[in-house]
């Protein structure tokens, strides 16, 4: 009786392939393929029978697995295909799992069984369930897939292949390529499980202007924080490339593919990730561009995109707010690792910048720099309500070598201990921010009282909140601090908060709402050995804003109305890039956007306007790009976000023009696989059905293979 099921879980941000076999006719205890000892296929395929069933049958072989993918204009489209044998003489079970990145959205699925195709199509959601229970209702087998959380997917199918048969699975999948750090990530997770004969990947790059940077690190973990120049290459990878193309082949034969699981399972040790048998690593293709100043507008079969990502700058001068977690959670390596982070973050503030540290247990406080000169002070970590109204408000302190020393001396005395106060510690960041020159005025230094004067109201204020738990004491309603915060942090004044989860027991969903409502963004920070780089390589993401209040302007009788996506950014980061499309008006010869924004002076720090045009002519033939995907892509990634930052009521959600509403029409338009659409597959003239509904965390009555050891399975 054939099995056929999918589930889309959050695991990781990253994409991987698993094939793990098992005999159709056994019982629910399983043996996973290991690893091989002799180097051999076959020798593992044998070893492994024998431990499987008495009857020595011959488990399914992976025998062949080929990864494309083309980019174009930064955006990627990927092709995972892979070919399983079934050599025994009877039906066994075939599973094909792609972990995907956090960015993308599964576009097509096709498996091939008996010589036979079966094309999955898309589905709202509640469509997608009734078809599905129709089907079993007739003894149809099918199965779908829905996603429930963007921050990774992961996908699973399994399926009988028959006898002496071949079946194969291709799965597409759809992303854009953000840029952090000066370059673009593309990352392939390559998970076969098993010595593969035929082992393929192949990535092209095209785009408009020159590729500058073109590099492929040695294969990573995927734990690991981004690739730098200073990382080596991986050998055996053939680049051929010019001035706007490039293209990476990696095919690596049995020896290559070992050399590489070893390579995976101790960098595995070291960042203390899953150590599974038959993982080759993550596959990394970092490149970057060459583009004009002025920023770099495509136009295509009526759409366009706008490329922004200007270098010549110097950075704005900010005010940042460590918000620190040192709750009883916190104890132990935890402590140690925002020890070690803050010591490098505190060394890369830019002279001009302020800063301010607010450490929050049972109660926050403000450090003033003068406690590294003295004995340090015993804390009390119980809650005190009248503590949580009477914060004292220290003045922010200029980032001079001097001022840095000191508060990493004060970092250093951070203890963890009592209870979790998110709504005080967030209160008195935003006090911070809000009362910064007249905290600053109040002081008796005169050169403290000038800075207020000239810098000050031409800070670009942040927030940065790190915590590992939920709030614990006061305020303990995520939406109610969420609500009192947002309505707090407004104006001219309003700070982007961006919020870090530090470990698996953070409220990841609570600090993404928070951030989205205040102009950030949220980062999950692994608890691992590397966690204080993980730190440290996101606070170099936001350290340096080059403009503020960036508005992107573009002629009414030039684009449809209604169809530019975000065109309006709190800020813009150095090594990031800013993208806006949108559809170009009937009639349109040409299309003249205008950049508006703040930047800094070359000369003395001061803010003033910046302004760019661009004019590009509106070709009518000029060769097909993804300019129409990538717009249908990100106009439904920030709908989505609109919808997960509102309080909008299910029924509100509903209505024809809610931003949700308006992400589901253009997910079934385009066939996307989003949180709020379902892959669906029915496959003909089977009399069994298997429905899996997609999950966050594994439930308790849910078990998975698990590398190189028995465990016992189950089907929803």
């Amino acid at each position: 009786m054939a099995r056929l099921s999918y589930h889309l879980a959050v695991v990781t941000v990253i994409l991987y392939g698993l094939f793990m076999n098992c005999a159709a006719e056994q019982t629910t205890e399983s043996l996973v393929i290991s690893k091989v000892e002799d180097g051999s296929a076959d020798a593992q395929s044998e070893a492994q029978a024998e431990q499987v069933t008495e009857e020595h049958t011959p488990p399914i072989k992976l025998t062949e697995m080929d990864v494309k993918s083309h980019v174009s204009m930064r955006y990627a489209h990927t092709a995972v295909v892979a070919h399983v044998r079934n050599p025994a003489k009877r039906a066994q079970e075939a599973n094909f799992r792609v972990l995907l990145p956090e960015t993308a959205f599964i576009s097509g699925f096709v498996m091939t069984i008996n010589g036979k195709s079966y094309k999955a199509y898309v589905k709202e959601k509640e469509e997608a369930k009734q078809i599905y229970q129709d089907a079993v209702s007739q003894g149809i087998g099918a199965a779908h897939i829905a996603a429930k959380a963007r921050n990774s997917n992961h996908f699973t199918v399994s399926v009988n292949v028959e006898p002496s048969s071949v079946a194969v699975f291709n799965l597409t999948y759809e992303e854009l390529l953000q840029r952090r750090n000066g370059v673009y990530n593309h990352a392939i997770n390559l998970h076969p499980g098993a010595l593969v004969p035929k082992f393929t990947v192949s990535v092209n790059v095209q785009e408009s202007s020159n590729i500058t940077i073109l590099r492929v690190p040695e294969m990573r973990t995927g734990n690991e924080i981004d690739a730098t120049n200073e990382d080596p290459a991986l050998s055996n990878v053939v680049i051929t490339r010019n001035a706007h193309d490039a293209s990476i082949s990696f095919s690596p034969d049995l020896d290559e593919q070992q050399r590489l699981m070893a390579l995976y399972q101790e960098k595995a040790k070291q960042c203390e990730c899953d150590e599974g048998t038959g993982i080759l690593g993550q596959f990394v293709v970092q490149y970057d561009v060459d583009r004009p100043n002025n920023g770099e507008v495509l136009v295509n079969d009526g759409y366009f995109v706008h490329f922004f990502a200007p270098s010549d700058l110097p950075p704005l001068h900010k005010y940042v707010v460590f918000v620190l977690d040192t709750s009883g959670s916190m104890m132990g390596r935890k402590i140690e690792q925002l020890h070690t982070a803050m010591n490098t973050i505190l060394s890369e503030l830019n002279p001009g910048d302020y800063f301010s540290i607010v450490d929050f247990h049972s109660n926050a406080k403000v450090h003033d720099l003068a406690e590294a000169t003295q004995e340090p002070v015993k804390r009390f970590y119980y809650y005190d309500l009248s503590a949580a109204s009477k914060v004292t408000l220290i003045p922010a302190s200029p980032a001079t070598p001097e001022n840095i020393d000191k508060a990493k001396v004060i970092i250093q005395r951070l203890e963890a201990n009592g209870g979790t106060n998110i709504e005080s510690a967030l209160n008195v960041a935003v006090d911070l921010i809000n009362k910064r020159v007249e905290l600053t005025k109040s002081q008796s230094n005169s050169t403290a009282v000038q800075a207020a004067n000239d810098g000050a109201p031409t800070l670009e204020p942040m927030i940065i909140f790190l915590t590992d738990g939920d709030p614990t004491v006061g305020e303990t309603n995520t939406n109610t601090i969420i609500n009192h915060i947002t309505e707090k942090n407004y104006g001219v004044n309003k700070a982007a908060i961006f919020a870090l989860a530090f470990g698996e027991d953070a409220d990841r969903k609570f600090l993404r709402k928070l951030s989205l409502r205040n102009n950030g963004f949220m980062r999950h920070i692994y608890e691992a050995s590397d966690a204080a780089l993980q730190l440290r390589d996101f606070y170099r993401q936001v350290s340096s804003p080059l403009l503020a209040d960036v508005n992107f302007v573009y002629p009414p009788d030039q684009v449809k109305e209604g169809s530019v996506t975000k065109n309006k950014f709190r800020a813009y980061y150095a090594g990031s890039e800013v993208v806006v499309a949108g559809k170009v008006a009937a009639g349109a010869a040409e299309l003249e956007p205008q950049t508006l924004a703040f930047c800094g002076d070359f000369n003395d720090g001061a803010r003033k306007k910046f302004e760019k045009k661009i004019k590009v002519p509106v070709n009518k033939n000029p060769g097909y790009l993804p300019l129409e995907r990538l717009w249908a892509y990100l106009s439904i990634k920030q709908l989505l976000d609109e919808s997960d930052a509102s309080d909008a009521t299910e029924e509100e959600k509903k209505q024809e023009n809610s931003p949700e509403k308006k992400a589901l029409a253009l997910a079934l338009k385009y066939a996307f696989v989003t949180p709020l659409t379902s892959l669906v597959v029915v496959k003909p003239n089977e009399t069994s059905a298997v429905d899996a509904e997609s999950v966050d965390k594994q439930p308790p009555n849910i078990y998975t293979f698990a590398p190189t050891r028995p465990v016992a399975r189950k089907y929803i």
